[in-house]
């Protein structure tokens, strides 16, 4: 039975046009959940929000913004008070990748990576959970990555970023703990979305098997409705034993691995010898 009481509440998720975002807004307006949808995309945020609507009944509405913006937190505070809302939960799903060696990456789609994967969750964070804090309930969700769990080469930046929302996440969930805001990071493995798509190549989740938005969205809310839930949540089961890996490892086998793991020349050689 959910602890939370979703038709009394009004959820801004990031990212949400596709993917693990779009799926969040799906389960919750079918939970009765009232929706911001937030990204780059209003076309799709406006197509997602009339279904939602004619499906469920619930009040969505759709909020273009580039979250890579410096001021993404003022900005979306501003149009939410405009639009007449009061934001009750938060799911910083949005982010990208790159791939490929650091040194050969463009500077200015890494500034871009920085801004939309660490930067939108701080200062998105800053605008909004004070005044959960204050009003004693709420809830923040950040989606993290098993890239957060090992250094990743070839998507140095991700890995860091990702490790960043993790450590960023779980002191938030120890600061508040007693405020009545819940506050967890999910960490999703390679999952079936549009990420490949956007760092242009598969190299990038290393032919790993792929898990569902659905997997995703249903881990993270079974944990957003325990009563007491931890700091952090892991998608699948492989996965959790795959973050152990680095507890038991030195960081110089964890990151040799992980570089051997990452190279597209051994993927190659994989799907050659089958």
């Amino acid at each position: 039975m959910p602890v939370l009481d979703y038709p009394t509440h009004t959820i801004l998720i990031t990212g949400a046009s596709s993917g693990i975002g779009a799926t969040f807004a799906r389960s919750l307006a079918s939970r009765g959940a009232n929706l911001v949808l937030v990204a780059r995309r209003g076309d799709r945020l406006d197509a997602l929000a009339t279904e939602l609507t004619q499906a469920h009944g619930v009040t969505v509405t759709a909020i273009t913004q580039d979250l890579g913006s410096p001021s993404v937190g003022v900005e979306l505070a501003a149009a939410v008070a405009a639009a007449g809302l009061h934001v009750t939960g938060i799911i910083n799903n949005a982010g990208f990748g790159t791939f490929g060696d650091f040194v050969k990456e463009d500077p200015d789609r890494l500034a871009q990576e920085i801004a939309v994967d660490i930067s939108a969750p701080v200062h998105i964070s800053s605008a909004f959970l004070p005044d959960m804090v204050k009003a004693g309930t709420g809830f923040l969700i950040n989606v993290a990555s098993m890239a957060a769990y090992t250094p990743t080469p070839r998507m140095a930046v991700y890995g860091a970023a990702k490790a960043f929302v993790l450590s960023f996440t779980e002191s938030l969930w120890a600061e508040t703990r007693a405020s009545g805001v819940t506050i967890f990071a999910v960490s999703p493995g390679a999952t079936s979305t549009e990420f490949n798509a956007v760092v242009g190549t598969d190299d990038a989740t290393a032919g790993a098997r792929m898990r569902t938005p659905d997997d995703v969205v249903a881990t993270a809310l079974a944990h957003l409705d325990r009563r007491n839930p931890g700091p952090s949540v892991i998608d699948g089961s492989s996965n959790r034993v795959g973050a152990n890996i680095g507890r038991v490892m030195s960081r110089r086998g964890t990151v040799t691995m992980m570089h051997r793991l990452t190279d597209p020349a051994r993927r190659n050689r994989t799907a050659a010898a089958r």
